[in-house]
């Protein structure tokens, strides 16, 4: 079999998976962040076993992955692949005064998230985190420095009383995200880098945390 060929029944089986409308909605639920099964089974009213064949097909076409949750080990995240629906589906518009990144420590991924934020929207991030840590992490600021970011060093604040009623959430650590309970907020499951803390997993962080800023920022409005 050549490789159009091969691309030719890839697209066919992709198109075949989006034309079910369950399946399209479980993608439009996944485009701006990650959910977890149950998430998506309470939105969707759907019975385990059903959204179970859904994920099934979605997943042998290369559409989702999964991901084990750094926090409840019994708990998993479906993301959409990188590029796996480039050009198929239209941008959801978000409007909010202010984006608030949330991790754990606020010592990492949600400052960086914020950092790299401000490069590319005009609307205001911060961030913060839900069990502080004493200080930035070293290695996600030569992390920042490698790749040519702005990132100076601040003070990780708790999460209490930061949130605003017009605030888009984005939480960036499977922790945070199950302890904050936000029924808006976004969720991204950036593993933390801090577990393995090579500079190659601070890179993957940081880099991954880029790609997701870069396809969001685009799609949310001042409100």
């Amino acid at each position: 079999m050549n490789t159009e060929q091969m691309s030719l029944e890839s697209r066919v089986a992709r198109h075949a998976a989006l034309a079910d409308p369950v399946r399209l909605q479980i993608i439009d639920l996944l485009t701006l962040g990650d959910r977890s099964p149950g998430e998506l089974q309470a939105q969707l009213g759907l019975t385990s076993n059903l959204l179970a064949h859904h994920l099934g097909v979605l997943d042998r076409t290369d559409l989702i992955a999964r991901s084990r949750s750094e926090g409840d080990r019994r708990r998993s995240y479906i993301r959409l692949r990188p590029s796996a629906l480039d050009g198929l589906l239209t941008a959801p518009a978000l409007t909010a005064q202010r984006v608030v990144f949330v991790c754990t420590g606020n010592s990492a991924r949600s400052p960086l998230a914020a950092a790299l934020w401000a490069l590319v929207s005009p609307i205001p991030a911060t961030s913060a985190g839900t069990h502080p840590a004493a200080a930035t992490s070293v290695k996600a600021i030569t992390a920042a420095e490698r790749r040519g970011l702005p990132f100076d060093p601040h003070t990780p604040r708790d999460l209490d009383g930061v949130i605003g009623e017009s605030d888009l959430v984005v939480t960036v650590c499977d922790r945070a995200h199950e302890e904050l309970h936000h029924a808006d907020a976004l969720h991204w499951s950036v593993p933390n880098p801090g577990r393995i803390g090579t500079d190659a997993a601070y890179d993957a962080a940081f880099d991954e945390i880029a790609r997701r800023v870069a396809h969001l920022s685009p799609q949310v409005s001042a409100k």
